[in-house]
C-alpha cells in the first residue's frame, strides 16, 4: 500500500494496524521516502511468499550449484 506522509501522520494508528498485514510505502511529493514493514515477519518468509509457485518444488541448493558449475566447465 502507498500513502502520503501527511496521510500517514494524520492516521498513524490506522497504518500501524495495517502494517501487520501488508507493507506500507510512504511518499512525499510523489517520491517514496520510507517503507514500513512488519518486524515479526522474517525476510526469508517474505521472499518465500513472493517466490511461491514460481520456483520448482524439487529445486535445492545442491542442484543449483551443480548447474552453475556445469556452465562454467562448458565455457573452458
Amino acid at each position: 500500500m502507498q500513502v502520503t506522509a501527511t496521510e500517514f501522520k494524520v492516521n498513524l494508528g490506522k497504518y500501524l494496524e495495517m502494517v501487520l498485514a501488508e507493507d506500507i510505502w510512504i511518499t512525499k511529493n510523489g517520491k517514496t521516502v520510507a517503507k514500513l514493514i512488519n518486524p515479526n515477519v522474517s525476510a526469508v518468509d517474505s521472499i518465500s511468499g513472493i517466490l511461491s509457485g514460481k520456483v520448482p518444488a524439487d529445486l535445492d541448493r545442491h542442484s543449483l550449484r551443480e548447474e552453475r558449475l556445469g556452465r562454467y566447465a562448458s565455457d573452458d
